[in-house]
C-alpha cells in the first residue's frame, strides 16, 4: 500500500490549477469544497466553478485530474462540480481579492 497522501501535498497540487479566465488559482478562489481520499489514495474531488455555464470547466477538471495524479501514490481522481452552495466572490481568499481588486467588507452573501 502507498504511503497516504497529505492534506499539503493536495493543496499545494491543487494551487497549480488556475481558472484560465480569471488568472488565480482554485484553492485561492474558493472552488474546492471537499476532497476524499481512501485508503488506496484513489482521490474524489467536489467542486465548483464561479458559474454553472463557465465554459473553462473541462479545462480545469483536466488540470486538477493532472494536478492530483501526479502526486506519488494517486492512482485515481474522480473530479465531481457541484453548484450547492453556490459559489460567491466571499469565498476567496484575501490575497485573490487583492488581486481582483474586490473589497473584503463587500458583502457578497
Amino acid at each position: 500500500m502507498a504511503t497516504q497522501v497529505s492534506d499539503e501535498e493536495i493543496i499545494t497540487s491543487l494551487k497549480t490549477v488556475t481558472d484560465p479566465e480569471l488568472g488565480i488559482n482554485i484553492i485561492d478562489l474558493g472552488l474546492v469544497y471537499r476532497v476524499d481520499i481512501d485508503d488506496n489514495n484513489d482521490i474524489q474531488l467536489f467542486m465548483t466553478l464561479t458559474s454553472p455555464g463557465c465554459p473553462a470547466g473541462p479545462e480545469i477538471r483536466n488540470g486538477v485530474r493532472d494536478a492530483l495524479i501526479s502526486l506519488d501514490g494517486v492512482s485515481n481522481v474522480n473530479v465531481q462540480f457541484v453548484f450547492n452552495p453556490p459559489w460567491s466572490p466571499a469565498m476567496m481568499t484575501n490575497e485573490a481579492k487583492d488581486e481582483l481588486g474586490i473589497d473584503y467588507d463587500d458583502d457578497y452573501e
